[in-house]
């Protein structure tokens, strides 16, 4: 190498390595440990300023917190809850030393030792509160004494910051005995109660004094979420994860050498007393409070944020219309009901939910007989079956989807299907052969007839036409909730769970053409330092226009000639269908107008154990079924919220008449000509007509205890004048397992 190549080779090093240089001068280690230093003292400087700036401020004037009201649409009182606070001081020497620990095991077993700060909670809490992931845990016995007591329950980081800072304080100038006085006086325990003395007599009825070890750790453990894990309300899984943590609470007081060991394995769960209802909520009153705060909670106003009181929450409950179904509910049922003598009567339960299918409005409710005496709501419970209130649901999915019957039949309001009682699914893996009320077999029906009657045959064959899953999925953007819901034929009995509520909801999507309807309760909120953001009641179109005014032609057919007659009047334009469940435990019938749907139902409910048991016996009318009770509550409260009837009518369009082979097979031979079914029919009798009572074709075959003279849909043992709906009595349940025990099919 020359000379000059070296001398080029020098200069491209020195070039590097002044590049490199500039590079590393920028991020050498002296100068990353001062910026970091200097970070630390800022963060230090800050924090030291926060201390100095944030004081210790007046404790919250617990006993002047004001009530809350809530008032029907108008503006009129409803009732008001939480006058001042329920809440009793006790002084910490009153409660039992292993009671104490309990709330220490449960909530912070560091409490004695820390300084009153949990920081890696506490940050963990700011990020998760600037993310917007709400509410959040994480903080000592100190930090939520001081929230509790001096600050709001308002989840922002400037609320974090403070109670980080007056926490460090408190733990100074306090002794820890006073901190967890203070604590357990002060937390929010469910059922209205603040404080370890209320909350003591809430649940179980004695003196803080008084509580054993097992129902410490159950108070402890409430406080994580009161409202989901008070055992009287919560669901499955609340009840579960209670549960838990009331072992977990346990063996944390085995750990800390607060518990023997032996003593803790002889614990059991100590399940709370039934609620007392607060004065004010009697009658319906209570179930409206209750519906409330449910929709409340789930808007993120919840007991803890309610039970600071100031709030006026008006429902969107029509005073007129709600004594309107009270007052159906009397007439129509409890007058005829002997609780005292008859032993059936003292089992049924009435529930109903009202709502405007243009709005979402909830307008009137009916939760039972009195909130004090029946502290469940028969309105939104979910632990009963909506029977055939589902069928129209199959109807809808088919149409939705285009769906063909076995033949390849377009299926819509004229296509036919065969009746046959027992008559197996044809295309199905899970076998199924369901039988008809009374098992009455009916030769080639079409879907009309098949509705008014409520023939089980026919939509359980449709099921299998449209595909379990694909009803299942129409039944959930409609509104029906996903409990107990298997993908089997057997759904089109109605099988899983549904609340008087949520079908209230899926028919009013049926009302509104088609457009998602979410009943809310709750139309305004308003606290001096809170903003309420409403339930959005009116959502997108989950199907097509053309499948609900279809669905909404065939259901005027029950109401005009089928099992719903007993809601049928010229006062009004109306749709609907009956429903009875397994063994007769419910009865409904949902029906709706232009402008009102509302669902009711009967339930049989064991007085003593709240075990479900069959209605049939209710007011010495034989079985009970939708089209009796439920529908003529219906009609009646009706009449009354409408003012005596409305012009309005259906505005249907598109309406789907479908195809139909006529067929005859080995088992469905050739039957009586079906007069009024021979000719397709557009659109059944319009209310403001005259409406068709002729009887039904008959059945190709009749049981014998049916006379001749009885319409097949009406059950021998049946009041004469209340139709019945098609409801089962018995027979083999679904081979797939669909029926556990064999039960027999529903109605």
């Amino acid at each position: 190498m020359g000379r000059a190549d070296a001398r080029r080779a020098q200069q491209r090093g020195a070039r590097r390595a002044s590049k490199r240089g500039g590079i590393r001068g920028l991020f050498t280690w002296r100068k990353m440990l001062g910026a970091f230093f200097g970070l630390c003292l800022l963060v230090m400087g800050a924090c030291v300023a926060l201390y100095l700036y944030v004081d210790i401020p007046k404790a919250n004037a617990l006993a002047e917190r004001q009530s809350n009201v809530y008032q029907y649409s108008d503006g009129t009182l409803l009732t008001r809850t939480g006058d001042g606070v329920n809440r009793q001081n006790v002084d910490l020497s009153e409660v039992p030393v292993d009671v104490q620990h309990t709330f220490v095991a449960a909530e912070n077993k560091t409490f004695y030792q820390d300084k009153g700060v949990d920081l890696k909670g506490t940050t963990r809490g700011i990020l998760n509160t600037l993310m917007g992931k709400g509410k959040q845990g994480g903080s000592t016995i100190t930090q939520q004494y001081v929230k509790n007591y001096y600050l709001s329950q308002e989840p922002t980081v400037s609320r974090k910051l403070q109670e980080l800072v007056i926490s460090l304080k408190i733990d100074q100038k306090m002794e820890k005995k006073d901190i967890l006085a203070g604590y357990i006086n002060t937390a929010f325990y469910g059922r209205g109660a603040s404080g370890i003395q209320a909350a003591a007599q809430a649940y179980y009825g004695v003196d803080a004094k008084d509580l054993n070890v097992a129902q410490g750790a159950y108070l402890a453990s409430l406080l994580q979420a009161p409202s989901q894990y008070d055992w009287a309300t919560a669901t499955p899984t609340g009840r579960k994860l209670v549960r838990e943590r009331w072992d977990y609470t346990l063996d944390n007081m085995v750990e800390m050498r607060w518990l023997d060991k032996a003593k803790r394995d002889t614990l059991k769960f100590p399940v709370p007393m039934k609620p007392r209802p607060a004065p004010g909520m009697e009658g319906q009153a209570g179930y409206l409070v209750e519906a409330a705060n449910k929709e409340l909670d789930k808007q993120g106003i919840t007991a803890e944020v309610r039970q600071a009181g100031g709030w006026t929450f008006t429902l969107n409950i029509d005073r007129k219309r709600q004594k309107a179904l009270e007052k159906a509910v009397d007439e129509r049922l409890e007058s005829k009901l002997d609780r005292k003598n008859n032993k059936v009567d003292a089992t049924v339960q009435a529930g109903a939910t009202s709502l405007d299918p243009k709005t979402g409005a909830v307008v009137a409710l009916y939760g039972g007989v009195d909130y004090v005496k029946h502290y469940t709501s028969n309105a939104t419970r979910q632990d009963y079956q909506p029977a055939s209130t589902f069928k129209p649901l199959v109807f809808a999915s088919a149409l939705e989807n285009g769906s063909k019957t076995q033949n390849g039949d377009l299926i819509g309001v004229n296509t036919r299907y065969d009746g046959t009682s027992k008559r197996p699914v044809v295309g199905s893996s899970t076998p199924f052969a369901p039988q008809n009320e009374d098992d009455v077999s009916y030769g080639d029906v079409t879907v009309q007839t098949a509705m008014n009657k409520s023939i089980n045959s026919v939509f359980a064959q449709m099921v299998v036409d449209v595909g379990p899953a694909e009803v299942k999925k129409t039944a959930l953007a409609l509104g029906v909730p996903d409990k107990n819901f298997p993908e089997r034929p057997a759904i089109t009995l109605g099988t899983m769970n549904a609340s008087t509520w949520d079908m209230a909801g899926v028919y009013a999507t049926l009302d509104n053409h088609g457009k998602k309807v979410t009943p809310f309760i709750v139309k305004s909120a308003k606290h001096s330092s809170r903003v309420y953001e409403p339930v959005e009641g009116i959502g997108e179109q989950v199907i097509s226009r053309k499948s609900a005014d279809t669905t909404t032609s065939v259901l005027r057919g029950v109401v005009d000639e089928g099992s719903g007659r007993e809601a049928n009047t010229t006062a009004y334009d109306a749709a609907g269908k009956t429903g009875t469940a397994e063994e007769n435990k419910a009865a409904l019938f949902a029906g709706y107008t232009p402008e009102l749907t509302t669902v009711v139902a009967l339930f049989g409910e064991n007085p003593q154990g709240g075990a479900q048991v069959s209605l049939t016996g209710t007011a010495n009318a034989g079985r009970a079924n939708g089209g009796g009770f439920p529908a003529q509550i219906w009609a009646g409260y009706t009449l009354a919220a409408l003012n005596g009837g409305s012009s309005a009518r259906f505005d249907l369009e598109d309406v789907e008449q479908g195809q139909s082979t006529v067929r005859h097979t080995p088992s469905s031979p050739p039957s009586a000509p079906e007069s009024p079914e021979q000719t397709p029919v557009q659109e059944p009798t319009r209310p403001e007509q005259t409406p068709s009572r002729s009887a039904e074709p008959p059945p190709v075959q009749t049981p014998p205890e049916v006379p001749p003279s009885q319409s097949p849909e009406t059950p021998t043992s049946q009041t004469p004048g209340l139709p019945g709906d098609g409801q089962d009595p018995g027979g083999p349940g679904d081979n797939g397992n669909d029926f556990a025990g064999n039960n027999p099919p529903v109605r």
